[in-house]
């Protein structure tokens, strides 16, 4: 459930984790997410009162999965490009000084 509530928030699992100890305190944007995840305004997160219920269920999960799968295409992209500069650098390399022989 971190995992689904920081990808919503546009935030690292990781620090969602220390928000939510109390190690690390939310941006406002991020806070704002979360709000709107819970359908709370971020008045009633900041001055909670009430019992924080054992789960939670996301109704809408489809902008929390959107986000992972950009989240995913992203990744993806960067060991693309990073494939692509490699062969690039090898080929470059191989060029330079084994086809020289």
């Amino acid at each position: 459930m971190q995992k689904e509530v920081a990808t919503a928030a546009g935030i690292h699992a990781s620090n969602y984790s220390k928000i939510a100890k109390g190690e690390r305190k939310p941006s406002i944007e991020a806070l704002d997410k979360i709000a709107k995840l819970f359908g709370m305004t971020v008045d009633e997160v900041i001055h909670f009162e009430g019992k924080v219920p054992m789960e939670v269920k996301i109704k809408d999960k489809t902008v929390s999965e959107k986000l992972q799968l950009i989240d995913q295409l992203e990744q993806a992209i960067f060991r693309i490009i990073e494939g692509m500069l490699t062969k690039t650098k090898f080929k470059d390399f191989f060029q330079k000084n084994v086809a020289a022989l």
